[in-house]
Order: structure tokens, then sequence, then C-alpha cells
């Protein structure tokens, strides 16, 4: 079947398209309405499917929309994992259960925040405590994400990035924009000052599954890292050695890159929703990874977030920039190309079927 069949365009079709499959599946679905509306007032759900036993020892998860425009490869591949079949027999006392647009708000919005311009994978730290700090997001905040978007003042702020990036180099550019950042509420990868109504409700099905589950594996799926449609299993080292352990057991030390480890796409990360899912579930051994599928040039995103921030923190709907920075979200978040599609499927069954077997052994 030609891979495109599976994915949306928009968080209503995509919507649709899953609870279709998992009914057709025979899976048991769970609703949670969130409190807002989308662009069109249309309301928005996170919607949970799940098969097999009720009270099965091991659990395969799979997330998508953990980065709201993200959801577009997510779900599709949920979506084809449920129609092609591929959790049809599942191991002994294994159940898989799907979390279908966990952050329902960012999807439809084509945002990769949520309604309170949370990043939810830095969301995940103790609110109570002080938090994570971030020198070079403090340093470089005015170009990172500059109060005007004409053209003297986008390259004034490029100058300061590059010279940055010259200084210390790009990944210590990339950490000091993605890594985290809980001073600047209007600004890009914000952590939040309190758990939002999805870190909240992950927490509620984490802790629903480890009432019955001892091992739990966890796929969450991302875009906008790493070549394109390349599928990268990312996991820190450092925060579950256990579960690093038992992912490179499951699907290749070589396959593995850890943040931790200098050998990923990513930069080091705070507040990811790993943790979360740990703390939910603390008596559970918990193998969690997410897997990442580039799009585009790490600049060209990074600049489309930057855009979309400015957006919503100054600009009206009816304003002729909604339109065109929206449309750059999707095009660099969602390859929406049929190659890029058949490699997310792909990938997207190969590590399902490996995790499965992992569960099982």
């Amino acid at each position: 079947m030609e891979a495109g069949v599976f994915f949306a365009r928009r968080y209503d079709e995509a919507r649709a398209r899953f609870l279709a499959a998992a009914a057709a599946a025979g899976a048991a679905i769970e609703t949670h309405p969130h409190p807002l509306r989308g662009p069109a007032g249309e309301r928005l759900f996170c919607d949970v499917a799940r098969l097999g036993p009720a009270r099965a020892a091991r659990a395969l998860v799979t997330m998508s929309a953990t980065h709201g425009v993200e959801g577009h490869c997510g779900s599709g591949a949920q979506v084809a994992t449920l129609r092609e079949g591929l959790l049809r027999d599942l191991p002994r006392d294994t159940c898989a259960v799907a979390i279908h647009a966990i952050n329902p708000h960012g999807f439809a919005w084509s945002r990769r925040v949520t309604e309170d311009n949370v990043d939810l994978n830095r969301n995940f730290v103790d609110h109570a405590q002080p938090y994570p700090s971030n020198p070079g997001y403090e340093e470089l905040r005015e170009a990172i994400c500059p109060p005007a978007r004409d053209a003297a003042t986008l390259a004034a702020a490029q100058r300061r990035l590059d010279a940055h990036a010259a200084a210390h180099g790009p990944m210590a550019l990339q950490q000091a924009i993605s890594g985290g950042q809980y001073v600047d509420p209007q600004g890009v990868f914000f952590g939040g000052h309190a758990p939002t109504w999805s870190n909240r409700l992950l927490r509620r099905i984490f802790a629903g599954l480890a009432a019955h589950a001892s091992d739990i594996a966890v796929i969450d799926y991302h875009t906008g890292l790493g070549p394109y449609g390349h599928g990268e299993l990312i996991m820190s080292s450092k925060a579950n050695p256990d579960g690093w352990r038992r992912a490179c057991d499951w699907l290749g030390k070589d396959e593995i890159t850890s943040p931790d480890l200098g050998n990923s796409s990513s930069a080091p990360l705070v507040g990811v929703n790993s943790q979360g899912m740990r703390e939910a579930a603390p008596g559970a051994r918990l193998t969690t990874v997410a897997l990442e599928f580039g799009v585009r040039p790490l600049s060209e995103t990074l600049d489309a977030l930057r855009a979309d921030a400015w957006l919503h923190a100054h600009a009206a709907m009816d304003q002729p920039e909604w339109a065109e920075t929206k449309a750059r979200m999707r095009h660099v978040f969602y390859g929406d190309e049929p190659r890029w599609k058949e490699m997310i499927v792909a990938r997207g069954f190969d590590v399902t079927r490996r995790m499965l077997a992992g569960l099982a052994a």
C-alpha cells in the first residue's frame, strides 16, 4: 500500500484516520478532550488506543505530537502500524498502546509547543525547585528571539549567533538555543513554570499502565533533526543507564545515539518527557527512545521556530505573516513527499518489531 494514505495534512484529518485505524484493529480507545480549540474552532483531543490484555505485564507504547506539528509524522506511523497489522499477533502477556496527539493544541495550530508556548519535552522538571540554567540562551536571548523581524534586525541577530558558533562550536550554539530555558516565556524551547495539560495527562497514562505493566518500552516519534528521512534512535545514556543497556541490546549499540556521549544530532536536554514517565511509573522497567526523522537543514528549522514564536507573541491571525509562517512550520517538520513517508513507515515498522521482540525476550 502506498505510504501516503497513512498521513494527513491537518490535525483533524490525522485524528480521523487514527480513530478509524484503531477501531478497525479492534483497539479499546480512550479519549481525552483538551480544554481549548483549534484555529478553525475544532475540538481537540488526545486519543489512546490499546490492543492486547488489559492487565498485561509488558507494554509497547508509541507516542505522537510531543512537539505538536511533528505529529504529522508520528500519527502517520501509528496509523500505518495499526492498518498493516503489526500489532495483530502480540507476544504473550503484552499490550500495545498508541498515544495519539499528546499535544493536540500544538498539532492543530502547527506549533511545536503547547497552548502556553511550552516545549513539552522540556517541561518535566521539578517546578518547586530552582530551574536549570542555560547561560548561552540568556546571553543570546535578543539574538535568538529578536523583538522585530525586519531585515536589519534579523541580520544583526544572525551575526551574533554566527559569532557564538565560531567561538564555541556549532553544538554549543544548538545547546544555547534548544537545550531548554526557563527565563523567557515568549521565547523558543521554553520549559514552562508549571506542568502543562499534556504533562499531567502523560503522567496519568503512565501511572495507569504501571498498575500492571512491569516492563514498558516507548517509541516517541519526532522530526526536525538529522538527515532527510533518517530515523535516528536517541536516548540519554546517563538518565536511565539500565534502559540504555536494554535499548542497545534490543536495537543494536551502533544504532542508539546519546546527547550525553556527543554522538547525537540532539544537544543535551533538560526536563524531557521520559523523566515524567519514570516518575509516574517508578516500579516499571522503562526503555524509551526518541525516533527522530530529519526534514530540512537545522538552520532552516530553527529560523522557522523563531518566526513562529515571534508570530504568536506579536501578530494576529489575519496578518499576512500568519499563513506564511504556518506553511514554513509544516515544511520544516513534515516531509510531505512520497519518499519521506515511505522512509518513516519502513523505519517505524523496523523499530516496532525489534522493540516488541526485546520486550518478549
